[in-house]
């Protein structure tokens, strides 16, 4: 059991997975920033584009509709469409987010191989035999 929970540390400890949990918790408090962009400005907008949208009794635009009713079940494709959209927004950051990353990382490579490599003893080895040889010919 002891080397059971050695390991489990080792691994809990380890900086992918704290790399990824702290990932989750930033991608949970932007899932929150998004759901409130898109319910508080981008569906009302939308709303309001498409006429589904009424002035309440202190003149603030409402949505109304975005659910349709079969047999006295409530279908509610705006809650849908609300979580599409905020999957679209947060893929399309990701997505942007991720170039960067990978964009900075090759910036970082190419300098690596832009430097020569320094030669192997073995290879140091060889080239002073080659001379060697040619000075005795």
């Amino acid at each position: 059991m002891k080397k059971f929970l050695e390991e489990f540390k080792a691994f809990a400890l380890k900086g992918n997975v704290m790399d990824m949990a702290i990932g989750v918790i930033i991608g949970a408090a932007f899932g929150n920033i998004v759901s409130a962009l898109t319910d508080n400005f981008i569906n009302p907008l939308i709303a309001v584009i498409t006429g589904g949208a009424e002035k309440d009794e202190n003149g603030v635009m409402q949505l109304v509709g975005g659910k349709f009713t079969i047999n006295g079940v409530d279908f509610n494709y705006g809650a849908f469409l609300s979580a599409v959209l905020n999957f679209l927004i947060i893929a399309l950051i990701l997505f942007c987010l991720l170039k960067a990353v990978n964009k900075a990382m090759s910036i970082g490579k190419k300098k690596e191989e832009e430097k020569p490599a320094e030669p192997t003893k073995e290879e140091v080895l060889l080239t002073e035999i080659r001379d060697l040889l040619k000075e005795k010919n």
